[in-house]
């Protein structure tokens, strides 16, 4: 349990911050519209999140120029890429539709978010529209748009996201195989999997 004392009311939060300006909540759309769209088709990273009877999930999806595809003003496709096969996304949609999406835009302060309802198909036709170095996703990830809002761009500036002097040099930190060493108790060889890691990647792309 939390040393902290927690909030336990929602009448605690709206004393703590009070009501939400206008502009918070006129942003809001049930749809995508026209000018959210724009925003969308120029974002080639997102982060999904879904629920489930384990518990919650949020994972990261991106391609440039092809991680979803609007379909129409109130739907979205997300093709399943190659990936380390642990389903925690797919896994949670089929017991659980309700999603949640953040979309980035590389070198925008703007973010949007998403929420919605969502289903698992193999829907062949689908699948083939999706297609790159003639492979196919197994599977895709089909999106009820609910609600779509931008969010401010407090976080990403406070971050300097897009600001290269603050980029991390990925030496300094470290790489998966010693997370992969460190959790088996040394006994893994990360050494070997660092190095191969951008050949298995490039074979395993699609």
């Amino acid at each position: 349990m939390s040393q902290f004392a927690p909030v336990t009311s929602l009448e605690e939060l709206a004393d703590l911050y009070g009501e939400p300006g206008e502009a918070s909540l006129l942003k809001v759309a049930k749809r995508i519209t026209p000018e959210y769209r724009r925003f969308l088709e120029a974002s080639s990273f997102f982060s999904l999140a879904t629920a489930g009877p384990e518990g919650l999930d949020c994972s990261p999806r991106g391609e440039l120029g092809g991680a979803f595809r609007i379909l129409d003003d109130k739907t979205l496709a997300i093709p399943d890429r190659r990936g380390n096969n642990r389903m925690d996304s797919l896994r949670n949609i089929v017991r659980d539709p309700r999603v949640a999406l953040l979309f980035l835009i590389p070198g925008s302060m703007t973010t949007i978010r998403m929420n919605g309802s969502a289903i698992v198909t193999v829907d062949p036709d689908l699948l083939a529209s999706f297609e790159r170095d003639g492979k196919t996703p197994r599977s895709a990830v089909v999106v009820t748009v609910d609600e779509i809002y931008t969010q401010c761009g407090r976080a990403v500036l406070r971050a300097k996201l897009w600001d290269p002097a603050h980029h991390v040099d990925p030496a300094a930190i470290p790489t998966a195989g010693d997370i992969l060493k460190e959790q088996s108790r040394g006994d893994f060889d990360s050494a070997t999997y660092d190095a191969e890691w951008a050949s298995r990647a490039a074979k395993t792309m699609w």
